[in-house]
């Protein structure tokens, strides 16, 4: 283990589905000694890659979950988490963006930015990571590298700039132009192991040294020392590395590297980039809020012999109990230790440490800030914050969207019910987005994720990894309900008939919201209702908020004012207080002209152009709004507007309709209202069932 933090470097490998992260992290293992033989994601030898450990990874050739493996190269040591690339898993990507210094951005030379590479970059801004871009599949038809810095710049509005050229293009791709050396580098061996550094080829002397220019150009921003170099014309490499390095770690600068890593060329020098361009953990500043400061922002530093504060970013259930990937942010982590839960306030004792190789594990007594490694045996929540001594300090949290989507299950049987409160235990412990309820009226247990694909997963994962055979229902959509216009609202609720009475009168408004879900406004004067009831008031106005009265679906955007009312000096209580409110609420609700928001999905559909037309017809028949549609070679890209509710299946349609050749990805935009006759449709449904439920 290195005790040097400056030479620790803990990177992501971030990309649209299926742009090779998983085949590149396999070549950065091999090459760096790791694993010794390479396989393939979709391996005909049965054995997979080394990073999707999970049978139904390897099954469906995609990453489900976010793997971490660590190797060392040129005396550096390398954390490496490789991300799933669906964005149905995009809290896989968003805890690792939380946790890591650096990423590696894929993108395919064919395909370039694609949706995904899109809400990868807005990720990595979130989370202030800096990054280089690797475009990756530089050997396929159509492979053309400089239109893909192009996009960066123009869709990402990164400042993308070439560290390399290509020595060929799709077949005929032999090696790369290392424009910092100005050297050619080629790849011999039967894996690319040998790295063969040669002069650079005649016919492409001229393209090489307008790029050179072009680099140099954009490192002179961030280094005057560059720039006298460049004037007196003896500009060292080490100057130059330096130059670039600054403009990376301050997100000035996208250094872009190419290669194929399938066909094993270029990964050597992008390692050799993620050493000289990306941040190590002292780089890097880390904020933690103080709880016994009234949560005042604190910086960590990566100092091993300050206090212990780690982060919990991810859960996993191991074979020897609950295994908790950590991020040491500061201090020491040891075998035996005795840790606070900043969260619980529960002390924990360290028993076993682990350096994690995708699913195998090697056993350390030991681990220093700026590094990742697992714990077992301890109970905590994903985004926990662990400290030793007194502090009391918790790191800032990570985004977390909220699910769109839903299913009811049942199991088989009485064994069944037992593993699945098991396996949804489990999986709600571990993914953030992925919760379960149980119905009150139906009794059904319901499960709520970001897409069909997030819980068709969990589904399958419960048959496997659990025995529990359950039966799924149709998928629910997430809808809300909300009011449109300002109602005024007075209600007495009185119950003064033997024994001890209730009594509270609240006055007041309800009326939409403009932006987030809730607000109550205290507007009380005089004390017409004592102040120990007015929090009772809100409560029983939140307890409304569960359940609208057109579907059942939750209120939201909701702004109530109380502004008069009447108590009684004796028969005034809470629960008084909060039945009034509650009776207040049902009695403006219907006046306030209710209505239903349905989710809006936003669909960016990539197809051969041949199909554009009957792709928009797919779109037009469900409902969907065209946000513009753009060429990208033979390939058309459709970004449109889809709600939810009309999207369950699409994968199959879309299929058939363009002979398999179109991929579609979706992701949560907004609530919109839904159409009058969608609105009538859900209502009567919701009426029936209520009758269903009243005669059973």
């Amino acid at each position: 283990m290195i005790e040097d933090i400056s030479r620790i470097r803990n990177i992501g490998i971030s990309a649209h589905i299926d742009s090779g992260k998983t085949t590149l992290s396999e070549r950065i293992l091999f090459y760096t000694a790791r694993i010794h033989a390479i396989h393939e994601v979709r391996g005909k030898d049965g054995a997979g890659a080394t990073m999707d450990h999970m049978e139904l990874e390897k099954e469906r050739g995609i990453t489900i979950t976010s793997a971490a493996t660590h190797c060392e190269w040129d005396n550096h040591f390398v954390n490496i988490i490789d991300t799933p690339g669906h964005v149905d898993f995009t809290i896989e990507v968003e805890r690792a963006l939380r946790v890591l210094d650096g990423a590696v951005l894929v993108l395919c030379s064919v395909g370039g930015v694609q949706s995904q590479s899109i809400t990868v970059d807005r990720q990595m801004n979130r989370y202030k990571v800096p990054r280089i871009a690797f475009i990756n599949k530089c050997d396929r038809t159509g492979a053309n590298p400089f239109r893909v810095t192009e996009q960066l710049r123009d869709k990402l509005q990164q400042n993308a700039v070439l560290m390399q050229i290509p020595i060929g293009l799709e077949a005929e791709l032999k090696g790369v132009v290392d424009l910092v050396a100005m050297k050619a580098i080629y790849f011999d061996g039967d894996s690319g192991e040998k790295v063969r550094i040669e002069e650079i080829p005649a016919e492409l002397a001229d393209e090489a040294a307008t790029r050179r220019e072009e680099l140099l150009d954009a490192a002179s921003m961030f280094s005057d020392e560059l720039m006298e170099q460049i004037l007196e014309e003896a500009v060292t490499e080490q100057t130059l590395i330096a130059a670039i390095r600054k403009g990376t770690l301050t997100l000035g600068m996208t250094p872009v590297f190419m290669g194929s890593a399938y066909k094993n060329k270029g990964v050597q020098p992008l390692l050799d980039a993620v050493v000289n361009y990306l941040p190590c953990p002292k780089d890097v500043e880390n904020r933690a809020l103080d709880l016994d400061k009234d949560e005042a922002e604190v910086i960590v530093s990566p100092d091993p012999e300050k206090e212990l504060v780690a982060l919990a970013f991810k859960l996993e259930d191991g074979r020897y109990g609950q295994l908790s990937y950590v991020r040491v942010y500061q201090g020491t982590l040891s075998k035996g230790d005795t840790i606070v839960n900043s969260r619980t306030g529960k002390k924990h004792k360290v028993g076993r440490l682990v350096r994690m190789h995708s699913a195998e594990m090697e056993e350390i007594d030991k681990s220093y800030s700026g590094d990742i490694v697992a714990m077992f045996g301890i109970d905590c929540a994903s985004g926990d914050t662990f400290c030793g001594g007194d502090a009391r300090l918790t790191m800032t949290s990570m985004h977390v969207p909220e699910p769109v989507i839903s299913l009811s299950i049942t199991p088989k049987d009485n064994k069944a019910q037992v593993n699945m409160s098991k396996a949804l235990g489990r999986f709600t412990k571990e993914d953030p987005t992925f919760r379960t309820f149980i119905d009150a009226e139906s009794g059904e247990t319901i499960i709520q994720g970001m897409g069909e694909l997030h819980l068709d997963v969990y589904v399958e994962r419960m048959k496997r990894e659990y025995s529990a055979e359950v039966t799924v229902g149709q998928p629910q959509v997430a809808y809300r309900e909300t009011v449109t216009k300002e109602t005024h609202f007075d209600y007495i609720h009185k119950k003064q008939t033997g024994g001890s009475g209730q009594y509270g009168r609240v006055m007041g408004f309800l009326s939409p919201l403009e932006e987030g879900e809730y607000e109550f406004v205290d507007s009380i004067v005089g004390g017409v209702i004592p102040r120990e009831f007015i929090s009772s008031c809100d409560k029983g106005f939140q307890a409304c908020l569960k359940k609208g009265s057109l579907i059942g679906a939750p209120v939201t955007g909701v702004k109530v004012e109380i502004n008069d009312g009447n108590s009684h000096s004796v028969d005034s209580s809470d629960m008084a207080f909060q039945q009034a409110a509650i009776g207040a609420f049902r009695q403006a609700y219907p006046k306030a002209d209710p209505q239903i928001l349905e989710p809006i999905m936003k669909v960016v559909v990539e197809t051969p152009s041949e199909f554009q037309g009957s792709v928009l017809a797919t779109i037009n028949q469900r409902r969907g709004i065209i946000a513009g549609t753009s060429e990208d070679g033979n390939y058309s890209v459709i970004e449109s507007e889809v709600p939810l509710s009309e999207m369950f299946g699409y994968s199959t349609i879309l299929r058939s309709s363009t002979q398999g050749k179109a991929e579609f990805t979706m992701e949560f935009a907004r609530y919109r209202p839904v159409p009058k006759s969608v609105s009538e449709e859900l209502i009567k449904k919701y009426q029936e069932e209520l009758k269903k439920q009243s005669a059973a």
